[in-house]
């Protein structure tokens, strides 16, 4: 049985990846959840992790961290976690390193938060930047493998990957033509999310800095925790 360590399902948009994959692929796992409590996360992480972060995989007596390498560590043993077709997969895979190593001006900006709605300030031309070459690459995707998912008909690693991206767009109400919106609302439907979105709701947890971190570029307009 896989071991998969995770943080808040508020705050943790790394942990969303692998566990989003693992259950809409109905890959048993058992979830493990350490919380974000301050400056001694890394530390505490350590204990399940080398690189003392989330998410980290435990199977078999192996540790495995970082996101794309479980993906990966996956992908030798499931099928479905990457397309079958040799082009789809290349395009997933790019698509998901890019998403893995960039966008930094979105993270830091619009920080995942599932449970709140916040009005940004404005829209930065990096952030607009962010926001068109993800629109462009959901666009070239959807065309080119013929949808309803980035690489063809199937959900996918790549998706995974740029689920936490709906969670922003939902929270901040970020402006998208419409093909990558309605592609947002089909990622916010999918079963894995409205489970992952339930128990962040209900979760009474805060912890302070993820808390502030999307104040500092908008206003509250909505917390709908309980």
């Amino acid at each position: 049985m896989y071991q998969l360590f995770i943080a808040d399902k508020n705050y943790s948009s790394w942990s969303l990846r692998p566990w989003l994959l693992l259950t809409e692929l109905g890959i048993a796992f058992t979830e493990q959840q350490s919380r974000f409590d301050g400056p001694d996360n890394q530390l505490k992480f350590r204990g399940f992790a080398p690189n003392g972060k989330v998410p980290c995989l435990h199977h078999d007596g192996q540790v495995i961290w970082e996101s794309l390498a479980i993906i990966e560590y996956l992908a030798e043993r499931h099928p479905g976690v990457w397309p079958a077709d040799s082009k789809a997969r290349a395009f997933a895979r790019c698509a998901a390193s890019e998403m893995h190593a960039g966008f930094s001006t979105l993270r830091g900006t619009c920080p995942m938060s599932v449970g709140i709605r916040v009005k940004l300030h404005q829209i930065s031309p990096a952030l607009q930047a962010d926001l068109d070459r993800i629109s462009e690459l959901w666009q070239q995707g959807l065309q080119q493998f013929g949808g309803p998912f980035l690489a063809g008909s199937a959900f996918s690693a790549v998706d995974a990957f740029f689920a936490p991206v709906a969670f922003r767009v939902q929270s901040y109400g970020l402006p998208l033509p419409a093909a990558a919106q309605a592609y947002v609302d089909r990622l916010l439907q999918l079963p894995g999310m409205l489970v992952w979105q339930q128990a962040a709701l209900a979760d009474p947890y805060r912890e302070a800095s993820h808390e502030a971190g999307p104040l500092r570029h908008g206003v509250l307009t909505a917390d709908l925790r309980l």
